[in-house]
């Protein structure tokens, strides 16, 4: 069953997406207690829904609202949540990557995260959440509602969704252009091993054999790239 906080997550996500106004919303998220953000997010599954939401929300409202861009915009702790102020990193690198260092492919701890990010954490990291976090650029994936009831299909279909649209195969060649996504969080995908049985399960190819070759990422702006039919009515 669904915490409020996650309702409320898919709320703001909802507010944002209508161009409505959120500013009650943003006021109940930060004045919530600790002890009540950390209760309601009891498991994973919560933590992702909750902060996957929070996170494609406040990217659209640094940029619109605060005119934040790249890359002020993801160390800006502008996110105002249970009396703490939040980045876009703290919650990608911090809470939902278990404070990897942003910079090191997943292979190194953050040993410098504040510890109430660490309180706050997930437990295990789910690859699939670099399907679902959106920071504005074409390349990115598109922006979907999480909810607790279906959260593993919903993940499992934004990276299907995902994975098809930004993977060439050349068979020929035997060579496979992948998202430069897997290169940047190369230790959350398991290493190249990892990323072949990836591909394998969503795509339902054998790559084995192929030469695996990253793709250039567009960072042309892409606001408001919503999956329609993905938001509850």
């Amino acid at each position: 069953m669904a915490s409020s906080l996650t309702k409320k997550s898919g709320e703001l996500l909802l507010l944002v997406k209508n161009e409505a106004e959120v500013s009650n919303l943003l006021d109940e998220l930060a004045h919530l207690s600790l002890k009540s953000l950390e209760e309601q997010l009891i498991n994973d599954t919560y933590k992702l829904v909750f902060w996957i939401n929070i996170y494609n929300s406040f990217y659209q409202i640094l940029n619109k609202v605060h005119q934040l861009t790249a890359p002020k915009i993801y160390t800006s702790k502008q996110i105002q949540i249970a009396g703490y102020s939040f980045s876009l990193d703290h919650i990608e690198h911090g809470i939902l990557r278990k404070f990897r260092y942003k910079y090191s492919l997943g292979y190194v701890p953050n040993i410098f995260i504040p510890s109430m990010i660490k309180k706050l954490a997930v437990d295990v990291i789910d690859y699939r959440i670099h399907f679902a976090l959106n920071c504005g650029a074409k390349s990115c994936p598109a922006i979907r509602f999480y909810s607790v009831k279906d959260l593993d299909q919903q993940l499992d279909l934004a990276t299907s969704a995902f994975l098809e649209s930004e993977t060439k195969i050349d068979a020929e060649k035997r060579e496979v252009k992948i998202t430069r996504l897997f290169l940047w969080f190369h230790k959350d995908f398991g290493g190249n091993k990892g990323i072949r049985k990836i591909l394998k399960n969503y795509l339902h190819q054998d790559f084995e054999g192929y030469k695996m070759k990253f793709k250039n990422y567009s960072w042309d702006i892409h606001l408001d790239n919503y999956v329609e039919g993905s938001f509850p009515e």
